[in-house]
């Protein structure tokens, strides 16, 4: 599916439970929204074109921007408000993943001989 935006527009390429994959056509001098994702990291890696990806991070009133041409590649971690902008016209992959907890054990005894 197909999906217009304002700034462009995002084909779904895959999805399931744990990734979603898409393409997105951007257009020079366009924005997304200023959004965030509670549990999914956020990637761009761009094809053709030019890319800022700003990020605002939660700890202070800071907003990084990277700037990506192609082959270039940045993460977006859960939680942060983000939002890219089209420096010119250009396609990106852009995928979202569940971020796994691997220190996520919690533990009520340490074990050991019975």
């Amino acid at each position: 599916m197909i999906a217009g935006k304002v700034w462009g527009k995002t084909k779904e390429i895959f999805k399931n439970a744990n990734l979603e994959f898409h393409s997105i056509h951007f257009k020079a001098g366009y924005q997304c929204s200023e959004h965030r994702h509670q549990s999914k990291s956020n990637g761009f890696y761009v094809v053709t074109g030019k890319m800022k990806v700003k990020v605002w991070q939660n700890e202070y009133e800071h907003c990084d921007e990277t700037i990506l041409e192609p082959g270039d590649f940045t993460i977006v971690k859960p939680g942060l408000f983000h939002q890219f902008v089209g420096l010119e016209d250009g396609i990106a992959f852009e995928l979202y993943w569940a971020d796994l907890l691997h220190d996520d054990i919690e533990r009520l005894t340490t074990g050991g001989k019975v």
